[in-house]
């Protein structure tokens, strides 16, 4: 595969078993530790339940449904990456359903090449969301350390009728005086005061 020191888990919807045999050899590969083929939309909402996958490709129609709803759902409710492949006479018309959702749109019949290609363009996608996910969570950190700080200071201006200024300074006076982060002597204010 192409991105070295990472492995995928992948969910297949089909109930085609010449795709599913088609799809095997292209997944079997060292990065995908954990391939799980099942049959219908039902199915496949179970699993994704149960366990988180990075890719899913739906092989429409299935059995009970089309498999387009699943699609939009998997790419719109967690950082998973999909692909839809579809007959080539109904490919702009859920083209035009699923594009805007980041759902991979692949028209079929199709070649094993094209697929590689497809899971290739995944990989890429689930990579630029990892950095996002990691982006996501160091903003959301430092909004959680600022509401520390924010009520660390109102209790000192509270408890010890400090301006917000002379707070602010008192806080990162004891950061630096102690070794310690901002964060820490906020924890400590709060469970002094509170």
């Amino acid at each position: 595969m192409v991105y070295e020191g990472r492995s995928y888990c992948v969910l297949v919807v089909s109930s085609s078993e010449k795709m599913n045999e088609a799809l095997k050899p292209l997944l079997t590969e060292r990065n995908f530790k954990k391939v799980t083929f099942t049959g219908s939309v039902a199915s496949a909402n179970r699993l994704l339940l149960e366990s988180s996958y990075d890719f899913v490709i739906i092989n429409s129609p299935l059995p009970d449904d089309f498999g387009t709803k699943l699609a939009i759902d998997v790419s719109t409710g967690k950082n998973t990456v999909c692909m839809q492949l579809v007959k080539t006479e109904l490919f702009d018309n859920i083209c035009a359903q699923i594009i805007e959702y980041g759902v991979f749109p692949l028209p079929k019949p199709t070649s094993a090449a094209m697929v590689s290609q497809g899971i290739i363009w995944m990989v890429s996608m689930r990579e630029k969301l990892r950095r996002l996910e990691k982006k996501t969570f160091t903003i959301e950190e430092k909004m959680e350390e600022i509401r520390l700080i924010n009520r660390a200071k109102w209790l000192l201006i509270e408890k010890k009728n400090m301006t917000e200024p002379d707070a602010h300074r008192y806080i990162e006076k004891q950061a630096m005086d102690t070794s310690k982060t901002k964060r820490e002597i906020a924890s400590g204010i709060i469970r002094e005061y509170s």
